[in-house]
């Protein structure tokens, strides 16, 4: 039973991710581990961070039981694993190079970074202290969209993705939301694009990615109108249509699943360069949202 540290206490996240792992009883629970202590640490310019921080952190302690300490060194040294939840994409890399060198695997919540430059440096001090290292959006654990990828339809040609793609500034824009929907373009679609164009107005956005064998993927996110995520699959036999919240497992239970299988095997079920890519993907389509030209990775 591994002793699982959480950094930052500012997400839903936290909360959910504690309940699957800590209480056998709850549908879909995820055995292997605990979570125990936690760092609470915050956001003084993210609204979304600020806002929630005190009521989770009072929540965790009082009705979980979390052990709160005052650093997040004190979470490296005394667990066997971390999930790093900080709502905050900016603070990641600088959270990250305070426990990396004690080498405890480390989950990171969703968006690895805010920048491509980040994420490289976040990978290679993973590489320097020997750090197992996993990162994505629970969207790409989606029961349904999993089991339509399983099925022996033939290759995957192209996919097209929508969600709904909120802003939260100061975050860059479409790593708070629209991170979602281009996780699950690289599930399906592999590492390998090569530009991105983006066309938006205030109510939608159209993220087009061309990937370098021709394969296309599409990303749309809503602010108007529903918020659910989707995906068309186009398969060499067939196009499977998959409603990505439609199944009873929670979302954070396939991701918690491949989280634990990291902690324990010390191997990182995405590709830590797959990661980067969706970085530099998430950063050029932000550059073409604003200049409305296509992005080259």
């Amino acid at each position: 039973m591994l002793k699982i540290g959480m950094i930052g206490l500012d997400t839903s996240h936290c909360e959910a991710f504690i309940k699957l792992l800590n209480n056998p009883e709850v549908p879909y629970h995820v055995p292997g581990g605990r979570v125990e202590l936690a760092y609470k640490g915050g956001s003084d310019d993210l609204e979304v961070s600020y806002s929630r921080i005190e009521g989770i952190t009072k929540k965790l302690t009082e009705e979980y039981g979390i052990k709160l300490v005052d650093t997040l060194e004190e979470v490296a040294e005394a667990s066997d694993a971390i999930l790093l939840t900080s709502v905050d994409g900016r603070v990641h890399l600088e959270q990250f190079r305070a426990i990396a060198p004690y080498g405890k695997p480390v989950y990171i919540d969703k968006p690895f970074s805010a920048t491509t430059e980040e994420a490289r440096e976040m990978l290679q001090l993973a590489r320097d202290y020997n750090v197992p290292l996993m990162s994505a959006s629970s969207l790409r654990y989606a029961e349904d969209f999993v089991q339509a990828l399983q099925q022996d339809e033939g290759e995957v040609l192209g996919m097209d993705c929508s969600g709904p793609m909120v802003e939260s500034a100061p975050m860059p824009f479409y790593h708070w939301y629209g991170i979602h929907c281009v996780e699950m373009l690289y599930r399906g679609l592999g590492k390998g694009c090569k530009q991105v164009t983006v066309t938006c107005n205030g109510d939608y956005d159209m993220i087009v990615g061309v990937w370098e064998d021709g394969r296309i993927g599409t990303a749309r996110g809503n602010r108007k109108g529903n918020n659910s995520f989707g995906v068309v699959i186009h398969r060499e036999k067939t196009i499977q249509l998959v409603d990505a919240r439609k199944h009873p497992k929670p979302l954070y239970a396939g991701l918690l699943e491949d989280t634990m299988r990291m902690f324990q095997s010390r191997v990182s079920p995405i590709e830590p360069e797959e990661t980067v890519e969706i970085m530099r993907f998430l950063e050029a389509a932000n550059e073409s949202r604003v200049t409305g030209q296509t992005v080259l990775l």
